[in-house]
Protein backbone atom coordinates (compact mmCIF):
# COMPACT_ATOMS: atom_id res chain seq x y z
CA UNK A 1 0.00 0.00 0.00
CA UNK A 2 1.24 4.02 -0.53
CA UNK A 3 2.35 5.41 2.45
CA UNK A 4 1.07 8.99 3.33
CA UNK A 5 3.18 11.59 4.33
CA UNK A 6 1.06 13.22 7.38
CA UNK A 7 1.36 16.00 9.64
CA UNK A 8 1.30 15.01 13.64
CA UNK A 9 0.72 17.44 16.58
CA UNK A 10 3.48 15.90 18.88
CA UNK A 11 5.51 17.66 21.72
CA UNK A 12 9.00 17.09 20.17
CA UNK A 13 10.83 18.13 17.31
CA UNK A 14 12.33 15.57 15.32
CA UNK A 15 15.87 16.12 14.22
CA UNK A 16 16.81 16.18 10.05
CA UNK A 17 17.89 12.64 10.21
CA UNK A 18 15.95 11.17 12.74
CA UNK A 19 13.14 11.96 9.86
CA UNK A 20 15.42 9.85 6.93
CA UNK A 21 13.05 6.77 8.36
CA UNK A 22 11.12 3.96 6.83
CA UNK A 23 7.73 4.37 6.73
CA UNK A 24 5.45 7.68 6.80
CA UNK A 25 7.67 10.76 6.77
CA UNK A 26 6.44 13.07 9.51
CA UNK A 27 6.41 16.58 9.67
CA UNK A 28 5.81 17.89 13.48
CA UNK A 29 4.15 20.87 14.55
CA UNK A 30 4.30 21.98 18.05
CA UNK A 31 2.21 25.29 19.42
CA UNK A 32 5.42 27.57 18.12
CA UNK A 33 8.21 25.30 16.24
CA UNK A 34 7.71 23.27 12.77
CA UNK A 35 10.51 22.01 11.35
CA UNK A 36 9.08 22.54 7.47
CA UNK A 37 8.89 19.64 5.07
CA UNK A 38 11.56 19.85 2.73
CA UNK A 39 10.29 19.46 -1.06
CA UNK A 40 11.39 19.69 -4.57
CA UNK A 41 9.76 20.74 -7.80
CA UNK A 42 11.83 20.07 -10.51
CA UNK A 43 10.32 22.35 -13.85
CA UNK A 44 7.29 20.80 -15.31
CA UNK A 45 8.37 18.70 -18.65
CA UNK A 46 6.76 20.77 -21.81
CA UNK A 47 5.36 18.00 -23.85
CA UNK A 48 5.46 20.46 -27.28
CA UNK A 49 7.27 23.91 -27.89
CA UNK A 50 3.93 25.82 -26.71
CA UNK A 51 3.98 24.65 -23.68
CA UNK A 52 7.70 25.74 -22.27
CA UNK A 53 6.72 28.93 -20.48
CA UNK A 54 3.80 28.04 -19.00
CA UNK A 55 5.51 24.51 -17.66
CA UNK A 56 7.88 26.73 -15.93
CA UNK A 57 5.02 28.84 -14.58
CA UNK A 58 3.02 26.68 -13.49
CA UNK A 59 5.72 24.64 -11.29
CA UNK A 60 7.17 27.63 -9.73
CA UNK A 61 3.61 28.51 -8.58
CA UNK A 62 2.88 25.19 -7.03
CA UNK A 63 6.12 25.86 -4.97
CA UNK A 64 5.06 29.02 -4.46
CA UNK A 65 1.79 27.90 -2.56
CA UNK A 66 3.51 25.04 -0.91
CA UNK A 67 6.30 27.27 0.81
CA UNK A 68 3.97 30.15 1.47
CA UNK A 69 1.99 27.65 4.22
CA UNK A 70 4.99 27.95 6.14
CA UNK A 71 4.59 24.01 6.39
CA UNK A 72 6.81 23.26 3.50
CA UNK A 73 10.20 24.39 2.36
CA UNK A 74 11.27 24.17 -1.12
CA UNK A 75 14.61 22.68 -1.75
CA UNK A 76 16.16 25.04 -4.72
CA UNK A 77 17.23 23.39 -8.14
CA UNK A 78 21.18 24.74 -6.93
CA UNK A 79 21.04 21.07 -5.39
CA UNK A 80 19.09 18.81 -7.14
CA UNK A 81 21.74 15.97 -8.35
CA UNK A 82 18.94 14.31 -10.48
CA UNK A 83 17.84 16.65 -12.94
CA UNK A 84 14.04 15.18 -13.52
CA UNK A 85 13.39 16.63 -17.08
CA UNK A 86 10.59 14.05 -17.85
CA UNK A 87 7.48 13.33 -16.77
CA UNK A 88 7.54 9.69 -17.32
CA UNK A 89 11.47 8.91 -16.41
CA UNK A 90 11.78 7.09 -13.51
CA UNK A 91 12.81 8.57 -10.21
CA UNK A 92 16.45 8.36 -9.20
CA UNK A 93 15.31 7.92 -5.07
CA UNK A 94 18.59 8.07 -4.15
CA UNK A 95 19.76 11.31 -5.81
CA UNK A 96 16.66 13.07 -4.14
CA UNK A 97 17.54 11.78 -0.02
CA UNK A 98 21.15 12.90 -1.01
CA UNK A 99 19.46 16.16 -0.50
CA UNK A 100 16.97 15.50 2.07
CA UNK A 101 14.03 16.61 -0.37
CA UNK A 102 11.09 14.18 1.33
CA UNK A 103 8.34 14.98 -1.14
CA UNK A 104 9.09 14.80 -5.24
CA UNK A 105 6.30 16.76 -7.48
CA UNK A 106 6.78 16.33 -11.17
CA UNK A 107 4.53 17.38 -13.71
CA UNK A 108 3.69 17.75 -17.73
CA UNK A 109 1.70 20.54 -19.56
CA UNK A 110 0.77 20.07 -23.31
CA UNK A 111 -0.61 23.24 -25.09
CA UNK A 112 -3.25 23.61 -28.23
CA UNK A 113 -4.00 26.69 -29.08
CA UNK A 114 -5.60 28.37 -25.75
CA UNK A 115 -6.26 24.89 -24.06
CA UNK A 116 -3.73 23.41 -21.62
CA UNK A 117 -3.72 19.76 -20.05
CA UNK A 118 -1.60 19.85 -16.73
CA UNK A 119 -0.28 16.51 -15.46
CA UNK A 120 1.42 15.41 -12.43
CA UNK A 121 2.41 12.97 -9.92
CA UNK A 122 3.91 13.09 -6.00
CA UNK A 123 6.16 10.73 -4.40
CA UNK A 124 7.41 10.16 -0.79
CA UNK A 125 11.04 10.19 -1.50
CA UNK A 126 12.23 8.08 1.81
CA UNK A 127 9.68 5.19 0.60
CA UNK A 128 10.21 5.32 -2.46
CA UNK A 129 6.92 5.01 -3.75
CA UNK A 130 4.56 7.51 -6.01
CA UNK A 131 1.33 9.18 -3.53
CA UNK A 132 -2.06 7.98 -4.86
CA UNK A 133 -1.36 7.86 -8.43
CA UNK A 134 -0.84 11.01 -11.20
CA UNK A 135 -3.76 13.57 -11.51
CA UNK A 136 -4.64 15.38 -15.14
CA UNK A 137 -6.38 18.84 -15.05
CA UNK A 138 -7.95 20.50 -18.32
CA UNK A 139 -7.95 24.59 -18.58
CA UNK A 140 -6.71 27.13 -20.89
CA UNK A 141 -3.57 28.84 -21.16
CA UNK A 142 -4.86 31.95 -19.80
CA UNK A 143 -5.68 30.62 -16.63
CA UNK A 144 -2.46 28.73 -16.09
CA UNK A 145 -2.69 29.66 -12.29
CA UNK A 146 -5.56 27.75 -11.53
CA UNK A 147 -4.07 25.36 -12.85
CA UNK A 148 -0.98 25.47 -10.84
CA UNK A 149 -3.06 26.12 -7.60
CA UNK A 150 -4.91 22.63 -8.79
CA UNK A 151 -1.78 20.95 -8.96
CA UNK A 152 -1.09 22.43 -5.33
CA UNK A 153 -3.79 21.51 -3.68
CA UNK A 154 -3.89 18.33 -4.56
CA UNK A 155 -0.24 17.89 -3.31
CA UNK A 156 -1.03 19.64 -0.24
CA UNK A 157 -4.30 17.03 0.54
CA UNK A 158 -2.28 14.35 0.03
CA UNK A 159 0.56 15.52 2.35
CA UNK A 160 -1.63 16.67 5.03
CA UNK A 161 -4.56 14.46 4.65
CA UNK A 162 -6.66 18.23 4.79
CA UNK A 163 -8.31 19.62 2.13
CA UNK A 164 -6.42 22.62 0.51
CA UNK A 165 -7.02 26.12 -0.21
CA UNK A 166 -5.02 27.42 -2.86
CA UNK A 167 -7.79 27.90 -5.78
CA UNK A 168 -9.85 30.27 -3.96
CA UNK A 169 -10.81 33.71 -4.24
CA UNK A 170 -11.11 36.74 -1.72
CA UNK A 171 -13.47 39.43 -2.35
CA UNK A 172 -12.62 42.56 -0.18
CA UNK A 173 -12.67 46.35 -0.17
CA UNK A 174 -10.49 48.25 -2.15
CA UNK A 175 -8.94 51.19 -0.61
CA UNK A 176 -7.66 54.77 -2.19
CA UNK A 177 -7.34 58.28 -1.38
CA UNK A 178 -6.13 59.77 1.67
CA UNK A 179 -7.44 59.03 5.31
CA UNK A 180 -9.88 61.39 6.12
CA UNK A 181 -11.84 61.31 2.42
CA UNK A 182 -10.83 57.17 1.56
CA UNK A 183 -12.35 55.98 -2.16
CA UNK A 184 -13.96 52.18 -1.78
CA UNK A 185 -15.67 49.56 -3.81
CA UNK A 186 -15.46 46.07 -3.92
CA UNK A 187 -12.47 43.56 -5.60
CA UNK A 188 -11.97 40.38 -5.87
CA UNK A 189 -8.66 38.55 -6.02
CA UNK A 190 -7.35 35.09 -6.45
CA UNK A 191 -6.03 34.10 -2.89
CA UNK A 192 -2.48 35.03 -3.41
CA UNK A 193 -3.45 38.62 -4.53
CA UNK A 194 -3.56 37.95 -7.95
CA UNK A 195 -5.67 38.07 -10.92
CA UNK A 196 -7.63 41.63 -8.90
CA UNK A 197 -10.23 42.45 -10.23
CA UNK A 198 -13.06 45.62 -9.36
CA UNK A 199 -16.89 44.53 -8.94
CA UNK A 200 -18.17 48.55 -8.58
CA UNK A 201 -16.74 51.87 -8.90
CA UNK A 202 -15.97 54.31 -6.41
CA UNK A 203 -18.92 56.64 -6.05
CA UNK A 204 -20.56 55.12 -3.05
CA UNK A 205 -19.30 53.84 -0.13
CA UNK A 206 -19.14 50.14 0.64
CA UNK A 207 -18.53 47.72 3.36
CA UNK A 208 -18.30 44.01 4.65
CA UNK A 209 -18.41 42.27 1.47
CA UNK A 210 -19.04 38.63 1.98
CA UNK A 211 -19.01 35.55 -0.21
CA UNK A 212 -22.24 32.81 -0.82
CA UNK A 213 -21.25 29.50 -0.33
CA UNK A 214 -21.10 28.39 -3.83
CA UNK A 215 -18.91 31.81 -4.31
CA UNK A 216 -21.03 32.83 -7.34
CA UNK A 217 -22.65 36.16 -5.15
CA UNK A 218 -21.33 38.45 -2.57
CA UNK A 219 -23.55 40.34 -0.01
CA UNK A 220 -22.21 43.90 0.95
CA UNK A 221 -23.32 47.28 2.42
CA UNK A 222 -23.86 49.63 0.37
CA UNK A 223 -24.29 53.47 1.72
CA UNK A 224 -25.19 54.51 -1.91
CA UNK A 225 -28.96 55.77 -0.75
CA UNK A 226 -27.33 57.63 2.30
CA UNK A 227 -28.95 54.99 4.76
CA UNK A 228 -26.58 51.50 4.68
CA UNK A 229 -28.40 48.94 2.83
CA UNK A 230 -27.57 45.54 1.79
CA UNK A 231 -26.99 44.26 -1.88
CA UNK A 232 -26.82 40.84 -3.33
CA UNK A 233 -24.29 41.06 -6.07
CA UNK A 234 -23.73 37.99 -8.66
CA UNK A 235 -20.11 37.86 -9.19
CA UNK A 236 -20.16 36.82 -12.76
CA UNK A 237 -22.71 39.59 -14.23
CA UNK A 238 -22.18 42.38 -11.33
CA UNK A 239 -26.26 42.31 -11.44
CA UNK A 240 -27.60 42.66 -7.93
CA UNK A 241 -30.23 42.84 -6.23
CA UNK A 242 -31.54 44.67 -3.08
CA UNK A 243 -32.61 43.32 0.57
CA UNK A 244 -35.93 45.18 1.17
CA UNK A 245 -35.55 47.38 4.45
CA UNK A 246 -38.06 50.31 5.41
CA UNK A 247 -37.80 53.81 5.39
CA UNK A 248 -35.10 54.80 8.26
CA UNK A 249 -33.62 51.42 8.73
CA UNK A 250 -30.12 50.74 8.71
CA UNK A 251 -29.50 47.30 7.60
CA UNK A 252 -25.18 46.18 7.73
CA UNK A 253 -22.98 42.93 8.76
CA UNK A 254 -24.65 39.85 6.32
CA UNK A 255 -24.02 36.78 5.88
CA UNK A 256 -25.46 33.80 3.31
CA UNK A 257 -26.89 30.76 5.12
CA UNK A 258 -25.36 27.58 4.28
CA UNK A 259 -27.06 26.72 1.62
CA UNK A 260 -27.10 30.38 0.38
CA UNK A 261 -30.81 30.80 0.23
CA UNK A 262 -31.26 33.14 3.84
CA UNK A 263 -29.20 36.23 4.70
CA UNK A 264 -28.33 37.06 7.62
CA UNK A 265 -27.67 40.63 9.28
CA UNK A 266 -28.83 43.20 11.30
CA UNK A 267 -30.91 46.01 11.25
CA UNK A 268 -31.27 49.27 13.43
CA UNK A 269 -34.27 50.79 13.68
CA UNK A 270 -35.20 53.76 16.54
CA UNK A 271 -32.07 53.53 18.21
CA UNK A 272 -32.44 49.34 18.38
CA UNK A 273 -30.27 47.39 16.84
CA UNK A 274 -31.21 43.62 16.75
CA UNK A 275 -30.68 40.32 14.24
CA UNK A 276 -32.79 39.47 11.52
CA UNK A 277 -32.73 36.83 8.91
CA UNK A 278 -34.35 37.31 5.07
CA UNK A 279 -35.51 34.63 2.90
CA UNK A 280 -33.97 35.61 -0.61
CA UNK A 281 -35.95 33.76 -2.40
CA UNK A 282 -39.34 34.43 -0.91
CA UNK A 283 -38.46 37.72 0.82
CA UNK A 284 -40.01 36.27 3.88
CA UNK A 285 -37.90 38.08 6.96
CA UNK A 286 -37.89 37.00 10.68
CA UNK A 287 -36.50 39.00 14.00
CA UNK A 288 -33.97 36.96 16.24
CA UNK A 289 -33.32 38.56 18.72
CA UNK A 290 -35.25 41.54 21.06
CA UNK A 291 -33.30 43.61 23.22
CA UNK A 292 -32.38 46.70 24.39
CA UNK A 293 -28.31 46.21 23.48
CA UNK A 294 -26.62 46.08 20.48
CA UNK A 295 -26.79 42.79 18.60
CA UNK A 296 -24.69 42.51 15.30
CA UNK A 297 -21.85 40.91 13.05
CA UNK A 298 -23.62 37.33 12.61
CA UNK A 299 -22.34 33.56 11.41
CA UNK A 300 -23.83 30.87 11.04
CA UNK A 301 -22.26 27.45 12.24
CA UNK A 302 -21.19 25.08 9.29
CA UNK A 303 -24.27 23.30 9.52
CA UNK A 304 -26.77 26.36 10.13
CA UNK A 305 -28.11 25.52 13.51
CA UNK A 306 -26.70 28.23 15.15
CA UNK A 307 -25.43 31.63 15.11
CA UNK A 308 -22.38 33.24 16.67
CA UNK A 309 -22.83 36.96 17.03
CA UNK A 310 -21.61 40.29 19.21
CA UNK A 311 -23.71 41.90 21.79
CA UNK A 312 -23.07 44.47 24.58
CA UNK A 313 -25.61 43.36 26.28
CA UNK A 314 -23.72 42.49 29.30
CA UNK A 315 -22.33 46.36 29.65
CA UNK A 316 -19.60 45.10 27.14
CA UNK A 317 -18.99 43.71 23.87
CA UNK A 318 -18.69 40.24 23.66
CA UNK A 319 -19.25 37.30 21.76
CA UNK A 320 -22.75 35.34 21.73
CA UNK A 321 -24.40 32.35 20.68
CA UNK A 322 -27.71 31.27 20.15
CA UNK A 323 -29.55 28.86 17.93
CA UNK A 324 -29.92 30.07 14.65
CA UNK A 325 -34.14 30.52 14.91
CA UNK A 326 -33.34 32.65 17.92
CA UNK A 327 -33.99 32.25 21.65
CA UNK A 328 -31.92 32.56 24.63
CA UNK A 329 -27.93 33.18 23.60
CA UNK A 330 -25.66 32.14 25.81
CA UNK A 331 -22.02 34.32 26.24
CA UNK A 332 -18.90 32.45 25.15
CA UNK A 333 -16.26 35.10 25.83
CA UNK A 334 -15.02 36.07 29.04
CA UNK A 335 -11.21 37.12 28.84
CA UNK A 336 -10.38 40.96 29.01
CA UNK A 337 -11.18 43.73 26.74
CA UNK A 338 -14.01 43.70 24.55
CA UNK A 339 -14.82 41.08 21.38
CA UNK A 340 -16.26 41.56 17.63
CA UNK A 341 -16.39 40.35 14.42
CA UNK A 342 -17.21 36.28 15.32
CA UNK A 343 -16.57 34.04 12.08
CA UNK A 344 -17.46 30.32 12.43
CA UNK A 345 -14.61 28.25 11.10
CA UNK A 346 -15.52 25.64 8.58
CA UNK A 347 -14.84 22.86 10.84
CA UNK A 348 -17.21 23.73 13.04
CA UNK A 349 -14.64 23.81 16.30
CA UNK A 350 -13.38 27.32 16.68
CA UNK A 351 -14.44 30.55 16.53
CA UNK A 352 -12.44 33.54 15.29
CA UNK A 353 -12.86 37.04 16.22
CA UNK A 354 -11.47 40.61 16.90
CA UNK A 355 -10.30 41.70 20.42
CA UNK A 356 -9.57 44.85 21.71
CA UNK A 357 -7.65 45.30 25.05
CA UNK A 358 -4.97 47.32 26.44
CA UNK A 359 -5.25 49.83 23.40
CA UNK A 360 -3.96 46.94 20.94
CA UNK A 361 -6.23 44.77 18.50
CA UNK A 362 -6.01 40.99 18.09
CA UNK A 363 -6.81 38.42 15.86
CA UNK A 364 -8.11 35.34 17.76
CA UNK A 365 -9.74 31.70 18.00
CA UNK A 366 -11.61 30.11 20.89
CA UNK A 367 -13.82 26.85 21.38
CA UNK A 368 -17.42 27.66 20.63
CA UNK A 369 -17.78 26.96 24.55
CA UNK A 370 -15.27 29.63 24.85
CA UNK A 371 -12.54 27.60 26.25
CA UNK A 372 -8.97 27.37 24.64
CA UNK A 373 -9.01 31.50 23.88
CA UNK A 374 -5.45 32.33 21.84
CA UNK A 375 -4.31 35.81 20.37
CA UNK A 376 -3.00 35.22 17.09
CA UNK A 377 -1.39 38.74 16.63
CA UNK A 378 -1.59 42.20 17.84
CA UNK A 379 -1.01 45.70 16.36
CA UNK A 380 -2.38 49.16 16.69
CA UNK A 381 -5.77 47.80 14.56
CA UNK A 382 -6.04 44.36 13.49
CA UNK A 383 -9.92 43.69 12.60
CA UNK A 384 -12.21 41.45 10.58
CA UNK A 385 -10.50 37.72 9.94
CA UNK A 386 -12.10 35.51 7.58
CA UNK A 387 -11.36 31.73 7.27
CA UNK A 388 -9.47 29.57 4.45
CA UNK A 389 -11.71 27.08 2.86
CA UNK A 390 -10.31 24.40 4.87
CA UNK A 391 -10.25 26.48 8.18
CA UNK A 392 -6.27 26.60 8.71
CA UNK A 393 -5.56 30.17 7.90
CA UNK A 394 -7.14 33.16 8.77
CA UNK A 395 -7.02 36.67 6.62
CA UNK A 396 -7.93 40.07 8.68
CA UNK A 397 -7.38 43.56 7.57
CA UNK A 398 -4.25 45.54 9.61
CA UNK A 399 -4.03 49.26 9.56
CA UNK A 400 -1.09 51.66 10.50
CA UNK A 401 -1.33 54.21 13.07
CA UNK A 402 -0.84 57.75 12.13
CA UNK A 403 -2.76 60.38 10.06
CA UNK A 404 -1.36 58.62 6.96
CA UNK A 405 -1.93 55.37 7.83
CA UNK A 406 -2.75 52.45 5.25
CA UNK A 407 -4.89 49.73 5.62
CA UNK A 408 -3.90 46.00 4.05
CA UNK A 409 -4.71 42.42 4.11
CA UNK A 410 -2.62 39.83 6.00
CA UNK A 411 -2.60 36.01 7.04
CA UNK A 412 -1.87 33.68 9.81
CA UNK A 413 -2.17 30.44 10.25
CA UNK A 414 -4.38 28.87 13.34
CA UNK A 415 -1.09 28.41 14.72
CA UNK A 416 0.01 31.83 15.24
CA UNK A 417 2.78 31.31 12.87
CA UNK A 418 3.18 32.69 9.29
CA UNK A 419 1.97 35.83 9.66
CA UNK A 420 2.35 37.86 6.55
CA UNK A 421 0.86 40.38 3.73
CA UNK A 422 -1.21 39.35 0.94
CA UNK A 423 0.80 41.24 -1.83
CA UNK A 424 -1.78 43.63 -3.31
CA UNK A 425 -1.83 47.36 -4.44
CA UNK A 426 -2.95 50.24 -2.91
CA UNK A 427 -5.22 49.52 0.65
CA UNK A 428 -7.45 47.22 1.51
CA UNK A 429 -9.74 45.98 4.02
CA UNK A 430 -13.01 43.87 4.92
CA UNK A 431 -11.83 40.57 3.66
CA UNK A 432 -14.47 37.50 2.71
CA UNK A 433 -12.67 34.28 1.89
CA UNK A 434 -14.75 32.15 -0.60
CA UNK A 435 -14.52 28.38 -1.22
CA UNK A 436 -12.77 26.69 -3.69
CA UNK A 437 -13.44 27.01 -6.84
CA UNK A 438 -15.51 24.00 -8.87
Amino acid sequence: MLKRLTILMMALVLSGPALAQSGPLRLVITDGVIEPLPFAVPTFEAENGEAAQVASDISRLVAQDLAGTGLFREVPASAFISQHSAFAQTVAYPDWRAINAQALITGAVFVSGNQMTVKFRLYDVFSGAELGGGLQFAGTVDGWRRMGHKVADAAYSRITGESGYFDSRVVFVAESGPKDNRAKRLAVMDYDGANLKYLTDSGSIVLAPRFSPSGDRVLYTSFESGFPRINVLDVASVGRQQITTADGEMAFSPRFSNDGRQVIYSLANGGNTDIYRTDLVTGASSRLTEAPSIETAPSFSPDGAQIVFESDRSGSQQLYIMSANGGEPRRISFGEGRYGTPVWSPRGDLVAFTKQNAGRFHIGVMRTDGSEERLLTASFLDEGPTWSPNGRVLMFMRETQGAGGTSSLYSVDISGRNLKPVPIQGGASDPSWGPLQP
